[in-house]
């Protein structure tokens, strides 16, 4: 039994791939996207950054005051850390860590004549800073250093 086969289907079969042309034309397309949604989502993920260390300084000073009430105290002892808040306040020494990986700060007294302010450092990760370097105290950005 002699098997023919047509020029046609052989040329089908040797065809599987993709041409130079378009594998420049889809690379390029992708490197225009790149270009156009990179910057874009880097910048989202910086801001997002600043909104998680709000959110979490302010439920650190959020159980420092329970800690308080259940205490019985109205201020701070001298030998009081953050650490103390484990396990009971806090779930681990994990959060006690801001977003850029360095621990939440403690600071007393705080501004405006609190008692306390917890503070994450922001991504220069020193004290004062504009934009994603200042300061998180409480929720709000530290202006001054």
């Amino acid at each position: 039994m002699k098997t023919t086969s047509s020029p046609r289907r052989a040329r089908r079969q040797i065809r599987r791939g993709f041409s130079l042309i378009e594998v420049i034309v889809a690379v390029t397309i992708i490197a225009l996207f790149a270009a156009v949604i990179a910057p874009t989502l880097l910048g989202r993920v910086g801001t997002a950054k600043v909104d998680k260390a709000r959110v979490e300084a302010t439920s650190i000073a959020n159980q420092i005051k329970i800690y308080l009430t259940e205490n019985k105290a109205t201020t701070l002892d001298g030998d009081f850390t953050l650490e103390m808040l484990v396990p009971k306040y806090i779930e681990s020494k994990d959060d006690l860590i801001d977003p850029w990986g360095i621990p939440y700060v403690l600071d007393r007294p705080g501004l405006n004549g609190r008692d306390f302010d917890i503070i994450s450092l922001g991504a220069d990760k020193q004290r004062g800073g504009d934009g994603e370097n200042a300061d998180i105290v409480h929720g709000k950005e530290r202006k001054t250093s």
